[in-house]
């Protein structure tokens, strides 16, 4: 098994005639099951083209009457990827991945006011995206460096997302799935919805979480691991406090009247039994520390 996304799902890629869609797409299309499982493109004004054999509508609407897709990937520019998010929650799906950074705060609290009641799950923007290895990937992330395996991986961080994958494959170990929630401050998923999923896998064993300064995300999902989580789990929170009135990282990285900072939340991660490392080289070696 695996959470959010498998073989079966049916992907759509919004700003499929962009460069960076097309890239991407390609990309996707190519790894393991991707040629069934990305169904259509989406592009005002393009319907009836097609790319890679990938057919090209107008509306998100139009997309999931045709083909049946029940998942998207955004790759539309910033100032239009708030309204690509709202357009794919109208229609419906199941799940939506922004890839795009850069989006205005402000278009992505009126989407988040508008989502409030809606089935769609969004993650990101401004994330890597979702892979569960050797059947599906949606996003950015280099496909070849994954396996499947027991390991759930949910990360703030796409590069450290990588950086964990890569330490997880040179001592054995697999991942279920990888989920890059993304860094921004108004975004979709959160760490502990991705924990509850990961808890809930019979194929998930253990769990790698790695947040970043800024906001209480990974405190929330600490002190939920603590009263309710039976798999291990081992953290990292990436970054360093950002000089007053500066940013530093993502977006959502915002330190705040002393809270929010690298140690204050590795601190909380341990007062809730999640094994910390304070060096990034070293999340695979304690994540295979506390597997039985």
């Amino acid at each position: 098994m695996a959470i959010l996304i498998n073989k079966n799902t049916r992907v759509m890629t919004q700003g499929i005639t962009g460069k960076t869609g097309q890239f991407h797409t390609q990309q996707c299309l190519n790894y393991a099951f991707g040629k069934d499982c990305f169904v259509a493109g989406v592009t005002p004004k393009k319907g009836g083209q097609s790319f890679e054999g990938v057919p090209i509508f107008d509306t998100v609407k139009e997309a999931k009457e045709k083909t049946g897709a029940n998942a998207s990937v955004i790759y539309v520019p910033p100032p239009f990827a708030a309204a690509a998010i709202d357009e794919a929650v109208e229609a419906g799906l199941d799940l939506v991945i922004c890839i795009t950074e850069g989006i205005p705060v402000r278009d992505m609290i009126r989407t988040r006011y508008k989502m409030q009641g809606k089935r769609t799950i969004l993650i990101g923007p401004n994330c890597p995206g979702v892979i569960t290895p050797d059947e599906i990937k949606i996003g950015i992330m280099p496909g070849h460096i994954h396996k499947k395996g027991p390991i759930g991986v949910v990360s703030r961080s796409g590069t450290l997302t990588y950086e964990a994958v890569g330490q997880l494959g040179e001592i054995g170990l697999g991942q279920s799935t990888c989920v890059g929630i993304g860094g921004d401050p108004v975004n979709g998923m959160k760490h502990i919805d991705v924990m509850k999923m990961f808890n809930d896998d019979p194929n998930t064993e253990a769990v790698i979480m790695v947040g970043e300064i800024g906001g209480s995300d990974e405190e929330t999902a600490a002190l939920w691991v603590k009263e309710n989580m039976k798999k291990p789990v081992i953290g990292f929170i990436a970054g360093v406090t950002a000089p007053p009135g500066k940013r530093m990282g993502h977006a959502g990285a915002i330190v705040s009247g002393g809270k929010g900072t690298a140690q204050e939340k590795l601190a909380v991660m341990e007062e809730c039994g999640i094994k910390v490392t304070r060096n990034p080289a070293e999340m695979g070696k304690t994540l295979k520390s506390v597997l039985k």
